[in-house]
C-alpha cells in the first residue's frame, strides 16, 4: 500500500464511524502529541476514547484528506473535517453550530500501523465556529 493509499484508507475509516476498523491502523503502543491535549497519549484505547467523543459530539463528522507527503517511514496528512456541533465536547454543551476545522498529522508508520503520532490542528478555529471564541 502506498502511503496516500493508507492514508486515504484512514480517513476512510474514520469517516464509517467503526471503532475497531480505524483501531486497525494504530500500533498497541501507539504514542500521541496533539496541541488540544495536555500530556501525551499513549495506546490504542486513547483514539477510541477521543473518537467515541467527537463522533458522539458531531454526528455527521467528515474528514476530507488534503494532501499527503512521505519519506521513508513518515507520513503527513494534512486534513479537515466538518460536522455540527450536537453533543458535549472539550466540557462545551451543544451549540447546534456547523463547524470545520483543519489539521496536520505527522506520522511515523511502521508495518501499515502507525507507531507515533503529532497532531497540529486548528482548536482556535473549531471555537470560533462554535461561536466561543471572537474573531481575532
Amino acid at each position: 500500500m502506498t502511503p496516500q493509499q493508507f492514508a486515504q484508507a484512514l480517513i476512510d475509516a474514520l469517516n464509517t464511524r467503526d471503532p475497531d476498523r480505524v483501531m486497525a491502523f494504530y500500533a498497541p503502543d501507539y504514542i500521541e502529541i496533539d496541541v488540544a491535549q495536555a500530556e501525551p497519549q499513549i495506546g490504542r484505547d486513547t483514539v477510541r476514547r477521543k473518537l467515541l467523543a467527537y463522533w458522539r459530539a458531531f454526528p455527521d463528522l467528515q474528514f476530507t484528506l488534503d494532501d499527503v507527503i512521505a519519506e521513508g517511514d513518515r507520513l503527513v496528512m494534512v486534513w479537515h473535517w466538518c460536522g455540527t456541533h450536537r453533543g458535549t465536547i472539550m466540557n462545551i454543551p451543544p451549540t447546534g453550530r456547523a463547524v470545520q476545522t483543519r489539521g496536520t498529522s505527522i506520522l511515523a508508520v511502521s508495518e501499515n500501523l502507525i507507531q507515533r503520532a503529532t497532531r497540529i490542528w486548528d482548536l482556535a478555529g473549531l471555537l470560533r465556529g462554535m461561536g466561543l471564541l471572537t474573531e481575532l
